[in-house]
């Protein structure tokens, strides 16, 4: 019998050994005394199954998955699958091999999470990561991974049908996040795929595998690769994940915010008129910006209500200069700031 050799089955072969199973497991102590203020039990007892629990009395609460991206055991998973920091984490290998997993650096915006393993770097495979800023309306792409915590190696095929998506995310832990700038697409992705990778016909990871919009078909959602890119370099060359602000307080003006307070434009950012609008000794301070400023441009690109300052400010980095377009007081002013230091 004659086998298959698609192109998509060659890339699902080459992408799936850097594929893991990340297995969430709390201590049953602790977890009985959550599930006690959690779940009213109305004077009955609540008894986890003996079955549930291992030799050291963990229990296995939820699954995910991610991707290796380096010989030094570095995976890729969504922030929320690890947002549990009383948890344990185990990564299960494409070969069934399991590690303790550590995490490294925890993107609460982007919901990107880094983790590292002890494994052999002779025995780790990796992914290849690709370039989101390249990716194409109608593309195809490959989304695999752990679906529900119950079967491995999953896969699914779809195209991209989006791009700069924003949505109000469910996780897996039932925590709603907003997320902004994802790839829209048409291949299944099921809870528990989140952190897996989502790959193009060449094999290359272009995505993280974030969530699914429930009630509908074939539309989910993927983090853009290049913003674990981003990510991973921060963190081995800075030991953290650095997000570059400019400490104000702002409102994005559309259509409705501009007839409700009369301002001149449609667009832009208003700098809020209250205490504290403008943190003291950040970059909109050092750089002279007042309150009931309005800030029109970055570098050129207008801000406005679907490209707001904060998608702006993400594909800018920390000690940037900056050149921001003004309008204060019925004139237009620009402004060169250098980006500081979010501090988490």
């Amino acid at each position: 019998m004659k086998k298959e050799k698609s192109p998509l089955i060659m890339v699902i072969k080459k992408a799936m050994p850097a594929v893991v199973s990340i297995v969430i497991s709390k201590n049953l102590q602790e977890l009985e005394k959550e599930l006690a203020k959690e779940l009213p039990r109305f004077g009955q007892e609540f008894h986890i199954p003996e079955e549930s629990i291992d030799s050291r009395g963990m229990v296995k609460i939820g699954g995910g998955s991610g991707f290796i991206v380096d010989k030094e055991g570095i995976v890729i998973t969504n922030r929320h699958v690890v947002a549990d920091s009383e948890a344990e984490y185990t990564v299960i290998t494409n070969d069934n091999k399991k590690f303790k997993a550590e995490i490294l650096a925890q993107d609460l915006v982007n919901d990107v999470a880094i983790l590292k393993i002890e494994a052999p770097a002779e025995k780790l495979t990796t992914v290849i990561l690709g370039d989101s800023n390249n990716i194409e309306l109608g593309q195809n792409v490959i989304a695999i991974g752990n679906a529900l915590g119950i079967f491995k190696n999953t896969v699914s095929s779809g195209i991209i049908s989006g791009l700069s998506r924003s949505i109000s995310a469910q996780g897996d832990t039932n925590s709603v996040q907003e997320l902004r700038g994802l790839i829209q697409t048409d291949a299944a992705i099921n809870p528990g795929n989140s952190g897996g990778p989502l790959v193009d016909i060449f094999g290359q990871t272009i995505g993280i595998n974030v969530a699914v919009v429930f009630g509908a078909e074939n539309i989910s959602f993927a983090i853009p690769i290049n913003t674990a890119k981003k990510a991973l370099h921060d963190l081995k060359k800075y030991g953290r994940i650095r997000r570059p602000f400019l400490g104000i307080r702002y409102l994005t003006i559309d259509q409705n915010l501009k007839e409700k307070l009369k301002l001149p434009v449609d667009y832009g950012a208003l700098i809020a008129s209250e205490q504290h609008a403008i943190a003291p000794n950040s970059p909109a301070d050092l750089a002279g910006l007042k309150e009931k400023d309005i800030l029109l441009e970055i570098n050129g690109e207008k801000i406005t209500d679907d490209k707001p300052m904060q998608d702006l400010l993400e594909n800018l980095t920390v000690g940037e200069i900056i050149k921001l377009k003004i309008l204060r007081d019925g004139n237009n002013l620009e402004v060169k700031m250098a980006l500081a230091e979010k501090r988490q």
